[in-house]
């Protein structure tokens, strides 16, 4: 999770071979206002893509042009509705049934990645199921950005390309120019994450421990770490109902903090959140466009993922390394 460095390539590395096919992106419905930036950073042009929709809720996707042996990178988030999910498959098959020679699902948001494992009994891994849903549809390859855990990589049986937004953090972040700098994890499952930044940062991180007593609500949370003076930034991958960002935020600056401000991959932002964010302690909600806003918000800045996505798809094509964007 470290600065890209889009300009660094490393010898090529990639067990599909794309240059002698034609690319085409396409989108389906959730993501389409990135795709259509993604394609432009790449120099095409948007693939299209109709949906017929039935009286009963059923739609069925089509592809409009013709994709006959060519390498097709579909972009979808698949934050609910699980429609958004379905249409993804949907177009996948559509694509293996039209003799695509390559399919790749560009998922921003890799939605279900929270049910990575059995946290209690009787319960499903979701993100597993969905990893064999993909696979089943036919596609050949994945490239998903800042994953819930990395081990959901392993649950897919074709390569995965895990990004990382750190790449467009963190050159916003140095344009802040903030003095006694310092990152925060706002639970001790992003210690990684935070350790990440601080050594990109030549700088230290703290933790924010908390206890939840049920989904998206946190019922204690202890700060360990001094803060006193300094600027925080809190690292996440998901913010939800904005309530483990808040509560961090409060105990941040109870402790002598000058400002705290966090940078959270996937806004997915539903309840009571925006007015969350807007009364709470945070300076601003630094987040990416993985997951469209639903509501404008003074504290709350867009920073997009076009660029990268675009980069990788290149360098995929190019047969280069994609592992070398995120060396510092």
């Amino acid at each position: 999770m470290l600065k890209a460095d889009l300009s660094h390539n490393l010898a090529p590395q990639n067990s599909i071979s794309f240059m002698a096919a034609k690319v085409n992106i396409f989108s389906g419905q959730a993501t389409a206002y990135l795709a259509e930036k993604i394609a432009q950073s790449y120099g095409a042009e948007l693939g299209k893509v109709s949906v017929v929709k039935f009286a009963d809720g059923e739609f069925q996707p089509a592809f409009e042009d013709n994709i006959r042996g060519t390498d097709v990178f579909l972009v979808q988030s698949t934050y609910a509705p699980s429609d958004n999910l379905l249409e993804l498959l949907m177009l996948i098959d559509a694509a293996r049934r039209a003799s695509a020679r390559t399919i790749v699902a560009v998922i921003p948001y890799f939605g279900y990645a929270r049910q990575d494992r059995k946290d209690k009994p009787r319960v499903s891994i979701a993100s597993k199921l969905v990893a064999n849903l993909l696979s089943a549809a036919g596609v050949n390859r994945v490239i998903a950005l800042d994953l819930h855990a990395d081990q959901i990589q392993g649950f897919f049986d074709v390569p995965v390309d895990h990004l990382y937004a750190s790449s467009v953090f963190i050159p916003y972040l140095k344009s802040l120019h903030l003095p006694e700098l310092i990152f925060a994890s706002p639970d001790t499952g992003g210690t990684r994450r935070a350790g990440s930044y601080a050594k990109s940062f030549h700088t230290n991180f703290v933790i924010c421990y908390k206890h939840r007593s049920k989904p998206n609500e946190v019922e204690k949370m202890a700060l360990v770490g001094d803060v006193k003076g300094k600027n925080v930034v809190l690292l996440d991958d998901i913010v939800d109902t904005g309530g483990t960002l808040c509560t961090a935020a409060a105990i941040i600056m109870e402790n002598g903090a000058a400002s705290v401000r966090a940078m959270v991959t996937h806004p997915l932002l539903s309840g009571n959140s925006y007015e969350n964010i807007e009364q709470s302690l945070l300076d601003e909600l630094i987040v990416t466009d993985t997951i469209p806003l639903h509501c404008e918000s003074s504290k709350i800045k867009v920073v997009s993922t076009a660029d990268l996505f675009a980069e990788v798809i290149r360098r995929l094509r190019k047969k280069e390394s994609i592992s070398s964007l995120f060396k510092s």
